[in-house]
C-alpha cells in the first residue's frame, strides 16, 4: 500500500509518495509513514498522540472515520491512503 501526501505534508516528507509494508490498519499505516518521516508527526498528530481536526484522512478515496472504524479499518497491499492539510483559495 502507499499514501499519497498533498501540499505541505508532501513537502514536510520530501516526497509525495510513500509506500508501506506490513501494516493491517490504518493506524498500523500511519504509524508506519510517521515512523519513516518523524517530522510529519506535529503537523499529523495533537499532543495527546491523536490526529488533528483539520487533517483529512483518505482510504481509498473514503473517509475511515465516516464508516465508523477509523484507524482500525483494515488495508490491503494495494490500497492508496492519503493525507490532506487544510486547502484554501479561489
Amino acid at each position: 500500500m502507499h499514501w499519497r501526501l498533498f501540499a505541505t505534508l508532501a513537502e514536510t516528507a520530501g516526497e509525495d509518495r510513500v509506500s508501506v509494508d506490513d501494516a493491517e490498519t490504518v493506524g498500523e499505516a500511519l504509524d508506519a509513514l510517521l515512523s519513516a518521516h518523524p517530522a510529519l508527526e506535529s503537523e499529523v498528530l495533537d499532543d495527546d498522540g491523536s490526529m488533528v481536526d483539520h487533517i483529512r484522512l483518505l482510504h481509498d478515496g473514503d473517509d475511515p472515520f465516516a464508516a465508523g472504524d477509523g484507524l482500525d479499518t483494515p488495508v490491503s497491499p494495494g490500497d492508496e491512503l492519503a493525507l490532506f492539510p487544510p486547502v484554501s483559495g479561489g
